[in-house]
């Protein structure tokens, strides 16, 4: 069987007794083996029948996986985020965010604005959630209705746009009515920048940052 690299972020009770969610990601398939990330671990192949982190994958096919988590079980579908809240509880309702840092030395996530899929990287240094125009036409964002701006960058000034983003969700844990700029220099992630860092309080533990929403 061909891998497949598709993409989908589910939210499973987590295992053991813990009342917090766990992030759990679907990067792929290898033959009879899913590729797992929980909780921003690195990439691990899973067999049918074997535990990751308290995630259990129970069977797998082209089209969808089953995992057990805390007690209860999920059908996960391709690109259809599932939500198993401690509690029974459904939605976006964590407050809690932890992001591995990669080799380079950043901190990156799947996550999604208005509701579609994109590739985040945790900035620091940016005013406000930051994507090019690319990325605003892929998730159909009309930032043409927005403000127009001057950017300075690396390369010089650009044309961009100040817009609000009507949600930004990362894991569980979802915020709205962010502000964000739509740059025409491409981008190779949507930068998570203060307009969205500034409603959690932000720690550095090992070779994780972990956010704890404030508002």
């Amino acid at each position: 069987m061909k891998a497949q690299a598709h993409l989908v972020t589910v939210l499973l009770a987590a295992a053991c007794g813990l009342a917090q969610a766990q992030s759990v990601m679907l990067t792929g398939t290898i033959g009879s083996r899913a590729i797992l990330i929980v909780d921003g671990s690195a990439p691990k192949t899973v067999a049918v029948g074997e535990s990751f982190k308290g995630v259990k994958l129970l069977s797998l096919t082209p089209e969808q996986a089953t995992v057990e988590a805390g007690g209860k079980r999920v059908a996960l579908r391709m690109d259809q985020p599932v939500s198993i809240g401690g509690g029974g509880s459904s939605g976006a309702g964590g407050s809690r965010i932890v992001l591995p840092v990669d080799s380079g030395g950043h901190f990156l996530t799947q996550g999604s604005i208005n509701g579609r899929t994109v590739s985040f990287m945790l900035d620091t240094g940016a005013t406000a959630v930051a994507l090019s125009a690319a990325d605003a036409q892929r998730i159909g964002l009309d930032y043409s209705k927005g403000q127009p701006i001057r950017i300075n960058t690396a390369n010089g000034v650009t044309q961009g746009w100040r817009v609000r983003l009507n949600s930004v969700r990362v894991g569980d844990v979802e915020v709205y009515d962010v502000e964000a700029v739509v740059s025409q220099q491409p981008m190779p992630f949507v930068l998570l920048g203060n307009s969205f860092i500034s409603r959690f309080s932000m720690r550095r533990d090992a070779d994780q940052m972990v956010l704890e929403k404030r508002f």
